[in-house]
């Protein structure tokens, strides 16, 4: 579970509700279900309208990577790679038929069953540089759906305040209902400004991150699988695999920048 992710969005929401309770404001204000459908039914359907199917399932399902991201620990891809190494030169490829068949990740069992098959190194790099780029293109078109969220969230909750506002001059001739009927008004627009950038923005940059760890080491086990293919030794391949270990760390550095 990613307690970051968590803690982030709970501190988020405690400093505005505690501010605005600072100052003197009810919190059972903010509190409006008609301004949540409005804004959130609205901004889910003009995300289905613009998104295909697929896409739009797919994206949804990611929203649990938010909370317990898929982990691809460098180190242990690398040791799989040595094993494999090890494996194919003293048994050869057929003997990694079993590990390709019983793996869950496509990828891997992919690249597995062509080394199986004998294909040559330089159709090997090209079929899973293609692999990686349309499975990374599919997921970040998936991410992209909170960022089109993010977009129509705002303009929703105005257009949820100019709703209320129009109901509440029902009650022109009624100050105090009228003042009440304003003030509920605008909380659609909280809603929509908040939905934004305190859920749907953050989520979509999490996700990208995520996407980029996992294309990172999907790249790392197709480099690895290529140079058994080539014939490398077990400890060149180890070194030339360590790099990934750098390039993680600088991968992770620059998604904060």
């Amino acid at each position: 579970m990613d307690k970051l992710s968590i803690s982030g969005l709970i501190l988020a929401i405690s400093a505005i509700g505690f501010g605005y309770w600072f100052e003197g404001g009810l919190l059972l204000s903010l509190v409006n279900y008609s301004a949540f459908l409005i804004v959130v039914g609205g901004t889910l359907g003009a995300v289905m309208l613009q998104s295909p199917k697929e896409l739009f399932i797919q994206g949804i399902k990611m929203f649990i990577w938010v909370i317990k991201p898929p982990h691809y620990p460098v180190d242990k891809g690398i040791e799989q790679i040595k094993t494999w190494s090890n494996k194919a030169r003293q048994e050869g490829y057929l003997s990694l038929e079993i590990e390709a068949q019983n793996n869950n990740d496509y990828f891997i069992s992919k690249g597995l069953n062509m080394m199986i098959d004998g294909v040559a190194p330089d159709q090997f790099r090209e079929a899973m540089e293609v692999e990686l780029i349309l499975h990374r293109e599919a997921l970040l078109k998936s991410a992209k759906i909170y960022e089109a969220m993010g977009g129509y969230s705002p303009t929703i909750g105005i257009l949820g305040a100019v709703l209320g506002l129009i109901q509440a001059m029902n009650f022109i001739k009624d100050p105090e209902l009228l003042g009440a009927g304003i003030a509920t008004a605008f909380v659609a627009t909280i809603y929509g400004v908040g939905f934004a950038n305190l859920l749907f923005l953050p989520v979509a940059n999490k996700l990208k991150c995520v996407i980029e760890e996992q294309m990172m080491y999907h790249e790392l086990l197709a480099e690895g699988m290529l140079s058994i293919l080539q014939g490398e030794s077990p400890s060149n391949i180890e070194l030339k695999l360590s790099a990934y270990q750098t390039k993680k760390h600088y991968s992770q550095v620059n998604s904060l920048t």
